[in-house]
């Protein structure tokens, strides 16, 4: 048994008996794969796609297929990182173990913090949905309700979790092939809507629409797209609650990336073939409005709803995801104590999910101040992007010391990442080329301009963090171990 594991091992011991010991593996590989494209298909594809295809135009596709690759590659990093060792409960655990308890403690709060933030994202979306019900009530009352409700959902054991979140997804999967196939079907009996637009294969084919703003509309598309996958990486949470991780990881981390971007880019040539891009509204979901300049208000009130579950089925994946980050941060005293203490019943990090929907209860009020749903999605969907990719950013940072201090763990890998090192490297700056983009507009600059100050907090707490004994024994350990090496 290596050091760092005993290390882990050791800290792990001290819970104490008025809590449960392990988290439980409860999840399966359709339950996994399925949360997984359930947290990542929501409000970025049903709200968010509108502005991005005014913006962007057809070559949207492109910005979708390039974004999908890069992502990819970070799943094959993270898993095969996740495989070395079958105890990392996240992949904060490697972090810590590569690149130290410094690095582990500003990507954990970065992660839970990016979740928390898209889930306000994705509840203030579900306000915007109900709003075209009642346009009378205010988005906040619908969203803080929808919080309360997944709140309690998230008090389930894991497996009753994963099983409802399984069939939420399917809902999300068989409406959106379900609008392909209708779009298909437009497109071939060449449908006219109300207003005269014909659904036809000539709104996509037209070279005027593939980049109507330029080559900076075609950049502005990239914040969303990254946005829109945020949740892909959900598998690097689920590891320690995963049965048979060996068998369902690699098998899910191939297969996942290629059907979300399936899934984006087919959606997305269907809405513009049917509604014409001159007729997208960036403040309204194209999904909805599809089904009603087509003369269908009834489809389009079946969609606006699958869209609502949508949303709370990513919304519920971020609870889930915060929730365990913040336990897993507990677990290697970056946070209190309180933070890993599990239900006696079911298991769950209970103090975790307290504290992580309270938080996203506050950012919720933020709907009174800002009642425009639109804006705030934007600028909140923004600031989850970019801790999004930092998080990425750290996993591949990992990946890169993992391959130069551990070439004996990778010669054995049956789960390689494609192109290692090289690859790495060019995912890492792609990354670095999409934050530089968001200087570009008014909202995402907002958002980037913000990150800095919690970057300063998270430095003020650890400087604070490792005066106490228990923090700086961990501390003091990894410094020592990576000197003997």
């Amino acid at each position: 048994m290596t050091k760092s594991k005993q290390h882990r091992l050791k800290a792990s011991s001290t819970e104490g008996p008025d809590c449960a010991q392990t988290l439980q593996r409860g999840l399966s590989e359709r339950h996994i794969q399925l949360i997984s494209i359930g947290g990542a298909i929501g409000t970025g594809l049903f709200m968010g796609s509108g502005k991005t295809i005014a913006l962007s135009g057809t070559s949207i596709v492109l910005t979708y297929v390039i974004v999908g690759f890069f992502m990819f590659m970070v799943m094959r990093a993270m898993g095969e990182l996740l495989l070395t060792k079958l105890d990392y409960r996240s992949f904060a655990d490697f972090v810590s173990e590569y690149l130290g308890p410094k690095a582990s403690f500003f990507l954990g709060w970065s992660y839970w913090l990016s979740w928390v933030v898209t889930c306000i994202a994705d509840v203030v979306v579900c306000g915007g949905y109900i709003q075209y019900w009642y346009p009378e009530v205010s988005p906040w009352l619908p969203a803080l309700l929808t919080l309360g409700l997944l709140c309690l959902f998230n008090m389930l054991s894991v497996k009753m979790f994963g099983e409802a979140e399984f069939w939420f997804a399917i809902i999300k999967v068989i409406a959106i092939i379900a609008l392909i196939v209708t779009g298909a079907w437009m497109v071939f009996i060449g449908w006219t809507s109300p207003d005269g637009v014909k659904a036809s294969v000539n709104n996509i084919t037209d070279p005027a629409i593939f980049m109507p703003h330029g080559i900076l509309g075609f950049f502005a598309g990239f914040q969303i797209a990254i946005f829109s996958c945020t949740g892909i990486e959900l598998l690097g949470t689920m590891s320690a609650e995963t049965k048979d991780p060996h068998k369902v990881l690699p098998k899910a981390i191939n297969v996942i990336p290629v059907r979300i971007i399936i899934f984006y880019v087919f959606s997305m040539l269907a809405i513009i073939a049917v509604t014409s891009w001159s007729h997208i509204s960036p403040d309204s979901s194209p999904f909805v409005m599809l089904f009603d300049q087509a003369g269908l208000p009834a489809a389009a009130a079946v969609i606006n709803f699958v869209a609502l579950t949508s949303a709370m089925s990513s919304a519920n994946s971020g609870v889930y995801s915060s929730t365990r980050m913040l336990y897993g941060l507990s677990m290697e005293k970056h946070a209190h104590g309180q933070f890993k203490i599990l239900s006696r019943t079911t298991a769950i990090p209970i103090r975790s999910l307290m504290f992580s929907c309270f938080c996203m209860v506050v950012g919720t009020m933020l709907l009174i101040l800002m009642p425009n749903v639109m804006t705030l999605f934007t600028i909140v969907s923004t600031v989850a992007a970019i801790l999004v990719v930092y998080s990425w950013g750290m996993i591949l940072a990992a990946y890169l010391v993992y391959r130069k201090q551990r070439p004996d763990l990778h010669a054995r890998s049956l789960f390689k990442m494609p192109g290692g090192v090289i690859m790495t490297w060019l995912t890492l700056a792609f990354f670095a080329f999409t934050l530089v983009l968001m200087i570009f507009d008014r909202d995402t600059l907002i958002a980037l301009c913000s990150m800095p100050l919690w970057f300063i907090t998270l430095a003020i707490v650890w400087r604070f963090r490792i005066k106490d004994s228990v923090a700086q024994e961990g501390y003091v350990f990894y410094q020592s171990h990576r000197e003997a090496e």
